[in-house]
């Protein structure tokens, strides 16, 4: 039977009238001359009927309008894409690091849906591995398992709790070295901290790993990625929640981020991760996927703790992140003050500023015991809430300075620490503790640029 999945009206038609359907090889010569050849794509359900999508060779998708095809042929029948389970045990090497390794959604574990014509979660941790066998090289995986099934912008502190249960029940198994888990590059910054405040005693690495590009475009980081964060994890030095992904748009080094430094800089770009007001902790060389190098890029990483990891707390919902601009009307914390919230983190200009029409509203949270943080929108650098008038003015309001922290770890890390006390000045000690790194005591002036790869800046 020839299927034509979801193609209608004019392609349809040009599609039949040719004997072809999904799967088959075609070549179309377009009237200005230009030859496209490849593997009939299905076609997604929103689609028009004025376009034929083709899977080029180089492994591109392309659509073609019906009324520029001049000539349309058929090298050969082939057969419509579909994707296999892994089978088959995972091998053991006693000489490797034991890794496991979750799933959680994202690019990283997405495949073309060829119902709505986007990616979406599919592969289980096994066939994220199955489909990197490089990996078996580098360690072994002892424990795949996929914890949810979720593109990362719908994470919730839930989710968080979840992932972190999942850690604490894998690392009480001594014969695990450390943790891979596949999340959406969007919000995995957020996880990152989530994770590095509320689990206390690591015994090993803990790597969050993504993707910018999906396995099924040529360009994806998602194997290398992978396997990157797989040697750094059974290297098991670092006792961290960290992040690992491309160091640059090339594919030669990846390196490894502190949970609470980190940042998604870009949308698409494969090195869109950087350590803000910081350094990496490590790179790792992947030129050679079989074998990739570790390099130590700092020093002052924790170390794995001995025993097992344990939960620490968890996370209060009721907390804001604001982000102010000139003009913006105080009504919005006013807002957050009625429907109960308990904190409210603010993204401040400059040195940690808000127009001073904001005091009274926030006199008014403050008064009703809600915890007020303030921070920067410009990433790099430190608030400094005594400099000019309008900072001390909010001091004295109650606004607890975010020191050097990034707005979104400010706002995981009030999150909490309102879990654990409801007391402002105990709240405002603990906000301006370095807890997991996220406070650093040096900075680093103008961000991190490899030494010894491209210069560019984002």
């Amino acid at each position: 039977m020839r299927v034509l999945s979801e193609y209608k009206g004019k392609a349809r038609e040009l599609l039949q009238e040719h004997g072809l359907s999904v799967g088959d090889r075609v070549r179309i010569v377009r009237d200005d001359g230009v030859v496209v050849e490849g593997i009939i794509m299905p076609r997604s359900e929103l689609g028009d009927d004025e376009h034929i999508v083709v899977k080029m060779d180089n492994g591109y998708n392309v659509g073609v309008r019906v009324d520029r095809i001049e000539k349309l042929e058929a090298p050969g029948e082939g057969h419509e894409p579909s994707f296999e389970p892994i089978e088959g045990e995972i091998g053991h090497d006693p000489e490797l690091p034991n890794v496991s390794v979750m799933s959680t959604g994202g690019t990283i574990a997405c495949r073309v849906d060829y119902e709505t014509g986007a990616v979406k979660p599919a592969f289980t941790a096994e066939e994220l591995v199955g489909a990197v066998p490089e990996l078996l090289d580098v360690v072994n995986i002892v424990d795949a398992r996929a914890v949810l099934d979720l593109l990362s912008e719908n994470m919730e502190p839930k989710h968080w709790m979840k992932i972190a249960e999942e850690i604490v029940d894998v690392l009480s198994d001594p014969d695990v070295d450390g943790i891979v888990i596949g999340h959406g590059t969007d919000t995995m910054a957020f996880t990152a901290a989530a994770l590095s405040f509320v689990i206390e005693g690591l015994n090993g690495p803990v790597v969050l790993v993504g993707a910018q590009r999906s396995s099924d475009r040529p360009s994806s980081d998602a194997a290398s990625n992978l396997i990157a964060a797989c040697a750094f994890a059974g290297d098991g030095e670092v006792g961290e929640i960290t992040v690992c992904m491309h160091g640059w748009t090339s594919d030669e080094v990846c390196l490894v981020h502190r949970g609470v430094r980190v940042r998604k800089m870009h949308t698409s770009r494969r090195d869109a991760f950087r350590s803000v007001e910081s350094i990496p902790i490590a790179k790792v060389d992947i030129m050679d996927l079989r074998n990739p190098k570790i390099e130590f890029l700092r020093s002052d990483y924790r170390r794995p703790e001995d025993g097992e990891p344990e939960i620490s707390g968890g996370f209060e919902d009721k907390v804001a992140l604001v982000k102010f601009a000139p003009g913006m009307d105080p009504e919005i914390l006013d807002f957050y003050v009625d429907r109960g919230y308990r904190g409210i983190v603010l993204e401040g200009t400059g040195l940690g500023h808000v127009s001073e029409r904001w005091l009274e509203s926030i006199e008014r949270a403050v008064d009703d015991g809600i915890a007020v943080v303030m921070t920067s929108q410009c990433l790099y650098g430190r608030v400094n809430m005594n400099v000019y008038r309008t900072g001390r003015l909010l001091r004295a309001a109650g606004v607890i300075p975010g020191e050097d922290m990034l707005p979104e770890v400010a706002y995981v890390k009030l999150m909490y620490v309102l879990h654990k006390t409801d007391d402002l000045e105990e709240v405002e000690r603990l906000m301006r503790t370095n807890i997991a790194g996220e406070i650093e005591g040096c900075r680093v002036l103008g961000g991190f640029e490899p030494a010894d790869g491209p210069h560019h800046r984002m």
